[in-house]
């Protein structure tokens, strides 16, 4: 079955009574050369566990489980697990679980086989907009974090997550301090069925091993609640955002900026990763 033909998509999808969703931001990827791209930077290996999220009509996921021991896939719409149950038939390495990513906890995936992610695993999938964010943080605060991420997300976030100083943001902090974001290509919005409204990028992701400058001690809740102060009005002055979002008075957020080489009057997007972990040890 050729799924990265338009005409069997169809076709498929209305043996099972299904269409793509615009609330779950289902836009197959049907280009086989940014697919043959994804499965490169992945990696995989025959002793490889794979996690997919949101498989769709399973084109991604036939080229995953050609080279992994195994693969789980999470499928959020019932009607689209039914197309997967035919287009992955002969595939005996792959587990279709019916769920959602978000509401599945301590990383047991439970479904009818009672499976149990092991030590090891990647993350391999095509994120719709709206599960970009919290499915990356969800992975990435886990005290089992995958060994990679490779994702298709769209340009703009992907852009936004890989970003320096002086042009960070709140979401470039969170990925960031957990992790090392790369862009590693771009895929035009044709590369997809439907066709998305703006164009794609593939992500890898590489979570940030113990001992590494970034993962040194610090108290993450502490960590988290200065950044997001820091970036409370993105474009006020650093000193004005702490002080009133950290209920301080200035005087003190200033030598408590200065000491650690950060005028106050700079703005959160100039700060680097490791500029927030020194502000949150001497708090």
């Amino acid at each position: 079955m050729n799924l990265s033909s338009k005409k069997v998509i169809k076709n498929l999808l209305k043996k099972y009574g299904a269409r793509p969703s615009k609330r779950l931001g289902q836009n197959f990827l049907i280009d086989k050369v940014i697919i043959k791209k994804i499965i490169k930077e992945a990696r995989l290996k025959i002793k490889d566990t794979v996690l997919e999220i949101g498989p769709g009509i399973g084109t991604l996921t036939q080229e995953i489980a050609k080279k992994a021991r195994l693969v789980i896939a999470i499928e959020k719409d019932q009607k689209i697990v039914e197309t997967l149950k035919e287009t992955l038939k002969g595939f005996n390495n792959v587990k279709i679980i019916y769920g959602d990513i978000l509401k599945i906890g301590n990383w047991k995936l439970f479904g009818n086989w009672k499976l149990e992610i092991g030590n090891s695993f990647k993350v391999v999938a095509n994120l719709p907009f709206y599960l970009t964010a919290p499915a990356i943080r969800k992975f990435l605060e886990t005290k089992l974090p995958p060994e990679l991420m490779i994702l298709v997300v769209q340009k703009e976030v992907a852009q936004r997550i890989c970003a320096r100083p002086p042009k960070m943001n709140i979401l470039a902090v969170s990925v960031q301090f957990y992790a090392k974001p790369e862009i590693i290509s771009y895929a035009s919005k044709k590369s997809f069925w439907p066709s998305s409204k703006v164009d794609s990028a593939i992500i890898k992701i590489t979570p940030t091993k113990p001992g590494n400058v970034i993962m040194k001690p610090v108290n993450v809740d502490l960590f988290f609640r200065i950044v997001k102060a820091g970036f409370s009005q993105p474009r006020k002055q650093l000193a004005n955002n702490l002080s009133k979002k950290l209920e301080l008075v200035k005087e003190r957020v200033k030598s408590w900026l200065l000491k650690n080489n950060i005028h106050p009057t700079q703005r959160a997007e100039t700060l680097t990763i490791k500029d927030w972990i020194n502000l949150t040890k001497s708090y």
